[in-house]
């Protein structure tokens, strides 16, 4: 199986990971983008969904509640970002005055929840790793949202550096040590020539995969 996927710019939703078409079981992901004056409408269903602003400005609402002028950077690489949190069965009407990136990623919960605006202030950044792993990480939605399962954050690595190291798995169920996790990396570079390597293996040697990962991959 080839775990890599990789982003084609398109406007509308783009679901890149669908549970069920591909290896994940519990985790889902897509990137949205719209021009001026677009609209999208985009239903949750069973999933809590966070949809992380990359660029641009956008403004949500469900019906009931309306978050404006969501969204204060022109890239990635300019600060911390901002998200909605919207939960499960809802239907979110998102739009845009110039354009917006959005990462989507959704996970089927059993719970209701409540919507949130979260914003770059509320964003932790911290410094994981030594060197020469060292990473500047923010903790966009977390177990201090409103989200139930979902963890999403973003890594700034220096050039030549590691963002996953040293190596590390979640798939067994051994707490405090490790959790069962589903895990995705979207990758984006500065200058988007820019590229990096992904290993994936596992003990026993039925995946061992090398992946040159590029802009717009993941």
């Amino acid at each position: 199986m080839n775990y890599k996927k990789t982003y084609t710019p398109t406007l509308g939703y783009t679901q890149l990971c669908k549970i069920g078409e591909c290896s994940l079981k519990d985790l889902e992901f897509g990137i949205i983008e719209l021009n001026d004056q677009q609209e999208l409408t985009f239903e949750t269903k069973n999933r809590e969904v966070a949809f992380i602003l990359l660029s641009g400005t956008a403004n949500f609402s469900n019906g009931n509640i309306c978050f404006n002028s969501v969204g204060k950077r022109r890239s990635v690489f300019e600060g911390k970002a901002e998200a909605v949190y919207m939960p499960r069965n809802q239907t979110v009407k998102i739009s845009t005055p110039f354009y917006v990136k959005i990462a989507v990623c959704a996970t089927p919960i059993e719970v209701d929840s409540e919507p949130q605006y979260i914003k770059e202030n509320e964003v932790r950044l911290v410094r994981l790793g030594v060197k020469p792993w060292e990473r500047d990480t923010t903790f966009i939605v977390d177990s201090s949202t409103n989200a139930k399962k979902l963890t999403i954050g973003e890594a700034y690595i220096t050039p030549g550096n590691w963002a996953g190291f040293p190596p590390h798995k979640h798939d067994v169920a051994n707490m405090p040590a490790e959790a069962v996790l589903e895990e995705i990396y979207y990758f984006l570079f500065d200058p988007e020539q820019g590229f990096g390597l992904q290993c994936l293996y596992t003990k026993d040697g039925k995946i061992d995969e090398v992946y040159r990962v590029k802009n717009n991959d993941l």
